[in-house]
């Protein structure tokens, strides 16, 4: 009988875990629509920026985003590496980590990594690169201009103080086929070969645009808009790959969970009817025992 009540209190918690995979499996479902519902939102007002951009160089002077490094130390390569604050999201930080780490072994010079999320920068904690500020992720939609912009502030800083050259973005993007997989994209210096291939862009209509009033100012206005709209994109698209790759894991935890319940219950029936069989055995036995019993013994 002990072993019916302690496998009555093992179903029990099974499903207690159930419900609790179920309602985490929900939540990561409605985070990756609203983030990908940013990242789409983000396309129009990138395309803009963009050509804002390209009408902007055509008719100003280049920028002069490439500090002067002659008589300097030669600066570190910066890298903001998006991971995971929370866990039971299987691979997600470990292929994040490697990638970051494998690619950054191909640039010279030191690296310096700007870590957003607790377990991304555990991962790198023994890779020897230089850490900076680690930043924790955003817990919502909301909250990623307010991220975005300490980020901005601090890249601007280092770069200023010639600590930081070159910056790197490393994060996760949503693939077709797959939950996810690590991108790297260039975010400075805005050298001369983007500001080139950026104002070759066609235009696509006929009516070419002009820039009015203070057209330096212009330009530097949608620099900082193309640098936040990446930095956007980019923590966007993480937060969603993240989710992804938890509701992946809640699905196979489910599994596994849905496996164990119907071994538990199927054991479980087996020795609730052992135990009747052998309770109405002794009373077959019983009765039996009585009827051959002599009367009045």
């Amino acid at each position: 009988m002990s072993d019916v009540h302690s496998l009555r209190r093992k179903i029990g918690s099974a499903e207690d875990l159930h419900s609790v995979v179920r309602t985490m499996k929900a939540m990561a479902a409605s985070c990756i629509g609203q983030y990908e519902s940013a990242v789409r939102s983000l396309d129009a007002y990138d395309r803009t920026v963009q050509l804002g951009l390209v009408a902007s160089l055509r008719q100003n002077r280049a920028l002069g985003i490439e500090p002067d490094a002659r008589g300097q130390k030669v600066a570190a390569t910066g890298a903001i590496v998006f991971g995971s604050d929370q866990g039971l999201v299987g691979q997600f930080n470990d292929v994040m980590a490697a990638f970051a780490v494998d690619a950054l072994a191909q640039l010279p010079g030191e690296k310096a990594i700007w870590a957003v999320g607790e377990r991304i920068g555990s991962r790198l904690a023994e890779s020897g690169l230089i850490f900076g500020k680690s930043f924790a992720l955003p817990n919502s939609i909301n909250a990623i201009t307010q991220f975005v912009a300490e980020i901005l502030i601090e890249v601007e800083t280092q770069r200023a103080k010639g600590e930081i050259g070159p910056v790197f973005l490393f994060h996760q993007r949503p693939k077709e086929g797959a939950i996810y997989a690590p991108v790297c994209q260039r975010l400075l210096p805005l050298d001369q070969v983007w500001q080139r291939d950026l104002a070759s862009t066609p235009w696509p209509t006929g009516n070419l645009p002009e820039v009015m009033n203070d057209k330096e100012q212009t330009l530097l206005a949608l620099v900082r808009e193309y640098l936040f709209v990446s930095l956007f994109r980019a923590c966007a698209e993480s937060l969603a790959s993240e989710n992804a790759s938890r509701l992946a894991a809640m699905q196979r935890a489910e599994k596994n969970i849905n496996e164990l319940l119907d071994d538990l219950k199927r054991t479980f029936h087996r020795l609730r009817q052992g135990n009747i069989d052998e309770e109405l055995f002794d009373v077959i036995s019983g009765f039996a025992a009585l009827s051959e019993a002599p009367f009045g013994s």
